[in-house]
């Protein structure tokens, strides 16, 4: 697809890189950017509208720069998690979106060092009440320990829905939650983000959270529903 933006004039630096030329009105950004940053950073670091010819148009014909990441995103991942039950991974998924959605708004901003902290917290509590002991870990950073209540409180709340087999649920939640912050720590040495190494996780949990919102329920791995 082709704006009429892309052809008029000599166009200043994209805002987002500060290199490329900007051609692509932004209806999001309320200015132009390059079709780079355009294609990497949609619904990652850029909130698009539906209607957003761009973003019809690249779910259609996605660039090869963005199947390439995908593809590496998934190489990456899916060894992390194909042992996982189908309940564990619901849980992956849920604890996953839970993070990505708070760490747009938190301040100051969490790293991939305060997910794995803050995922390994919610574990070791779980773990813990499953010998019988009740303690609450606490972990050392505060955005850590906010994203530890944000976990925490879905955890409670689905093992509260489960009834008789909330124990049982706990259990697959910890298995979970410590698969979550050994893909958090790999991450940052496995695939580095050049630009921002220290949000490595996020930045790819975010693009896959994004490509299932944006592909709908049909594309969702199948999985049945968190039942237990």
């Amino acid at each position: 697809m082709q704006h009429p933006s892309d052809n008029v004039g000599v166009k200043s630096s994209c805002p987002l890189c500060g290199t490329r030329k900007a051609r692509r009105a932004c209806p999001a950004l309320g200015r132009d950017i390059c079709p780079v940053c355009c294609a990497t950073k949609r619904h990652v670091e850029i909130a698009c509208p539906p209607d957003c010819g761009y973003l019809a148009s690249s779910r259609a014909h996605p660039p090869a720069v963005v199947q390439r990441r995908h593809e590496r995103d998934m190489r990456f991942l899916v060894p992390r998690i194909v042992d996982l039950t189908e309940t564990q991974y619901r849980v992956f998924l849920l604890a996953q979106a839970l993070i990505v959605q708070h760490a747009r708004t938190a301040s100051p901003a969490p790293t991939d060092h305060d997910v794995a902290e803050g995922a390994a917290s919610v574990a070791a509590t779980l773990e813990t009440a499953g010998k019988g002991i009740i303690y609450e870990h606490r972990a050392a950073s505060i955005p850590a320990q906010r994203i530890a209540d944000e976990v925490a409180a879905a955890i409670r709340d689905l093992a509260t829905r489960a009834g008789s087999e909330g124990a049982r649920l706990e259990r697959d939640a910890a298995r979970a939650l410590r698969a979550l912050e050994r893909t958090a720590r790999e991450a940052q040495t496995e695939l580095p983000d050049a630009a921002h190494p220290e949000t490595t996780w996020l930045a790819l949990a975010s693009r896959v959270f994004a490509d299932a919102q944006a592909a709908g329920p049909a594309a969702e791995p199948a999985a049945p529903k968190l039942v237990i």
